[in-house]
């Protein structure tokens, strides 16, 4: 098979010809010889299309196929259930292929879906205003940090016990040339942020109190009683939250936050292993001109006609770069877009429903699990669909022989904090029925006892 080579001999030396140059070998003079490649590649022959095709389908028959296995992870990454509507609408080639809307007039499909998303963001977090989304929940937390940062002038920010230990690492990288101090608090036995800690480490200094309901033990924060205390001493409280959970539980909006922000990979989006996601943040209107990137607003042209634009872009190329309150090159819209079409088809009712679903099969997974000998529950405290398990042998143990039997059965807290060794996440939603949590509660006294031995 020829190579395809989409410049003909011709075109090459009319090429050469414009440059001043009399051959490639003159064109690339001024590489030095030892950086230029002295041999050919070593690449196997060129195959037919129905050859390649062949190889990979050979080469992916090794792969195990993960839906094989029954999976109980979490810790911000979540196996929900995404209606087929997400999928056929968000893959047509008007949104599929579409680029940042810059040209008003040539978008106005893409503007009225991300207007729409920023309604429905708004709605779901009890915020006055939602920005046209951004990278993941570390992203969003991060932008939200400094926001807080640049509103109040101070450079101190305060961490709840369970914000994500890899959205704090995010946030750590954003601060640190920036003379933000970074405040963390510890947990308390109920799984929440430890509240006489908290009213010793807000004061007058302070920027903002981050704090995540649910947090990434799955305990639930007093979100009402953080606002209080951030308020009293001037900071703003910033609330990182599960967005299917706000279907249940009392929205950033009502319990006093500043700032809402979070992971929205819950709605609508698969796992894809690791990405993309997408970040959302939402804030209130006093706010609105501190917030990264850009929003889309709804307007009447000269006719009279509705229309959509980007109405507050905030990003350094589009004002002073003293002005800017970001650098934020896209706005995920793609995944932006299957979020609203997730909601949309879901509806309050929906979504309640989802959340209520896995409001429950948490719990009664918890209780059936923690009838296995030497297993409790780590925190007294409420929980959504994700809590903390405590188990009488190391938890990688644990973890490694449910595997063994198709269950993935959590992560083991070690991997963050290297104490907690015998602590296991466990996250049930509505995609797992009665049968999957029973068959998960019958498989682990033998993989307890297995992790034992093997201990």
């Amino acid at each position: 098979m020829a190579a395809y080579l989409p410049h003909t001999p011709g075109d090459i030396q009319r090429m050469l010809q414009a440059v001043g140059a009399a051959s490639i070998d003159e064109l690339f003079a001024g590489v030095p010889e030892a950086l230029r490649l002295a041999r050919p590649l070593a690449l196997p022959a060129g195959l037919s299309e129905m050859e390649v095709a062949a190889e990979m389908a050979r080469l992916a028959a090794r792969n195990a196929p993960a839906t094989g296995l029954d999976s109980y992870l979490g810790g911000g990454a979540y196996e929900r259930y995404i209606p087929s509507v997400v999928g056929s609408l968000s893959g047509r080639s008007e949104f599929f292929t579409a680029y940042t809307p810059y040209q008003p007039e040539m978008t106005q499909g893409m503007l009225q879906a991300i207007y729409e998303y920023q309604s429905m963001v708004s709605l779901l977090t009890g915020m006055d205003v939602s920005n046209a989304s951004l990278y993941e929940g570390g992203h969003a937390l991060a932008e939200a940090a400094l926001m807080a940062c640049a509103a109040t002038g101070r450079r101190r920010l305060v961490l709840g016990a369970g914000i994500h230990p890899e959205q704090r690492q995010v946030l750590a990288t954003y601060v640190a040339s920036l003379g933000v101090e970074l405040k963390d608090a510890p947990v308390s036995p109920t799984g929440a942020t430890d509240p006489q800690v908290l009213k010793e480490l807000v004061d007058g200094s302070t920027a903002a109190l981050l704090l995540a309901n649910p947090n990434f033990y799955g305990g639930l924060e007093d979100g009402a009683a953080a606002a209080g205390l951030a308020h009293a001493q001037g900071a703003l409280l910033v609330a990182a939250v599960d967005p299917v959970s706000l279907a249940l539980l009392a929205p950033p909006g009502e319990f006093g936050a500043d700032i809402a922000c979070g992971e929205g990979q819950a709605l609508g989006i698969p796992l894809s292993f690791g990405g993309p996601y997408l970040g959302f943040l939402a804030c209130r209107k006093e706010l609105v001109r501190r917030m990264p990137g850009r929003l889309a607003g709804r307007t009447t042209d000269n006719r009279g006609q509705q229309g959509f634009v980007l109405t507050l872009q905030t990003r350094e190329q589009h004002i002073r770069r003293e002005k800017a309150t970001s650098n934020i090159c896209t706005n995920q819209a793609l995944m932006a877009l299957r979020a609203l079409i997730h909601l949309s088809a879901l509806g309050p009712k929906g979504l309640a429903e989802a959340a209520d679903l896995s409001l429950q099969g948490a719990h009664y997974l918890a209780g059936r699990l923690c009838q296995a000998p030497g297993v409790s529950l780590a925190f007294s405290g409420p929980f959504f669909c994700e809590f903390t398990l405590h188990l009488p042998s190391p938890a990688e143990g644990v973890a490694k022989a449910l595997r063994q039997q198709g269950i993935l059965a959590g992560l083991p807290l070690s991997r963050w904090e290297p104490g907690r060794t015998h602590d296991l996440l466990v996250c049930a939603t509505e995609v797992k029925t009665r049968a999957q949590l029973d068959r998960y509660a019958q498989a682990l006294p033998a993989a307890l006892a297995q992790a034992k031995e093997a201990a």
